[in-house]
C-alpha cells in the first residue's frame, strides 16, 4: 500500500509509470515504483502479478 499523500497510481492504472521510484538502478537499467512495476530503461515493464509491458518508446519522425 503507497504512504503517499495523495496515493501513487496502482499497477492497474494507465498511469502507473506516475508512481514515485523507491528503488533506482541506472547502472543495471530499471527502477522500482512504489506501486510495485518494475521499470525497464526501454520503457517496458514488469508488474506484481507477473505481466509484462512490451517497450513502449516513441517512433522517430520521419525526416
Amino acid at each position: 500500500m503507497c504512504p503517499h499523500e495523495p496515493s501513487c497510481p496502482p499497477a492497474e492504472a494507465r498511469d502507473r509509470e506516475a508512481a514515485r521510484t523507491m528503488a533506482s538502478h541506472p547502472e543495471q537499467g530499471w527502477s522500482l515504483l512504489c506501486n510495485g512495476v518494475v521499470l525497464f530503461e526501454d520503457t517496458g515493464e514488469l508488474l506484481p502479478d507477473g505481466g509484462v509491458i512490451e517497450p513502449h518508446r516513441p517512433l522517430a519522425e520521419a525526416v
